[in-house]
């Protein structure tokens, strides 16, 4: 619970112990190297355990004149694949934490995050909070899955993102269509979003990844993947229901560029894999 002498501002509505919302499932897109010198197109349907806590004191950030006491939210994060119901498996386990800054003192920005996952990257980004707005968030320009950059025409590297949808309403070209069912049938169930807050944070921001030799550096050798940018957006909704109580619900999409070089080996080319995924999450009961 969060300590009434602590102002979490737009962070608060992240406080909680989250699960998929009733009917709906996450969507996670990834392409992988197959080790036959291709790759491997994967996309599966999630299950979510995200807990959000608040820390009991601010953490301070100790400069030469002042001391910024910064409102600190901690969250843990566990996915897992539900493509076989009776048997999920693990998919990614994710810990971190959500800060909240004067922009005054952070080059504008007035929150970040930072996170790391087991496969050996870390990351940081900032960004901002908006205010409250009326109704529903739009998804019209969430960024397309296929990948771009040096493709060999002869490889067909977009050829697996343009078969028959694997899940319901989610197409590589358009995601944000997937967020927009999911809103679309609970509208047609008697449920109206009143009003959303925007958290969106990204990389470009004065933020950065780093990976283990392992995984990829950032001297994108031939050999080997760069993670290269880290985008993603909050939606904190308040919703209301058909006996015109409200509750909390939370939308996100998240968007990772990985760069691995192309598939024939040319010198300084490379192909750029997004990497997304998304779901809509509402308090555990």
């Amino acid at each position: 619970m969060a300590s009434p002498l602590i102002n979490f501002g737009p962070l608060s509505g992240l406080i909680g112990n989250w699960v998929n919302a009733p009917n709906t499932n996450g969507v996670n897109l990834i392409a992988v190297p197959d080790q036959k010198g291709g790759f491997t197109l994967l996309i599966a349907p999630y299950g979510e355990a995200f807990n959000v806590t608040p820390l009991t004191a601010t953490t301070p950030n100790r400069g030469f004149s002042t001391i910024l006491n910064i409102p600190t939210l901690a969250y843990n994060q566990t996915i897992m694949n539900i493509s076989n119901p009776s048997a999920p498996t693990l998919m990614h386990s994710e810990s971190g934490f959500w800060e909240l800054m004067a922009p005054s003192t952070n080059d504008g920005f007035d929150i970040f995050r930072s996170a790391t996952i087991p496969h050996g990257n870390a990351v940081l980004v900032m960004g901002n909070a908006s205010s409250p707005t009326n109704g529903p968030p739009s998804f019209t320009k969430l960024p397309s899955a296929l990948p771009f950059g040096d493709l060999p025409q002869s490889f067909g590297y977009t050829d697996p993102y343009s078969g028959p949808p694997i899940l319901p309403n989610f197409e590589p070209v358009n995601p944000g269509e997937y967020l927009q069912a999911v809103l679309a049938a609970q509208e047609a169930d008697g449920y109206q979003v009143l009003s959303t807050t925007t958290l969106s944070v990204s990389t470009s921001n004065k933020g950065g990844m780093e990976n283990i030799p392992s995984v990829g550096d950032r001297t994108q050798s031939q050999s080997k993947v760069n993670t290269t940018e880290f985008n993603a957006i909050f939606w904190i909704e308040t919703v209301q229901a058909p006996d015109q109580s409200t509750f909390t619900q939370l939308q996100y999409f998240q968007h990772i560029l990985l760069t691995f070089p192309v598939k024939t080996g040319k010198p300084g080319q490379t192909i750029n894999w997004p990497h997304i995924n998304m779901n809509t999450l509402r308090f555990a009961d």
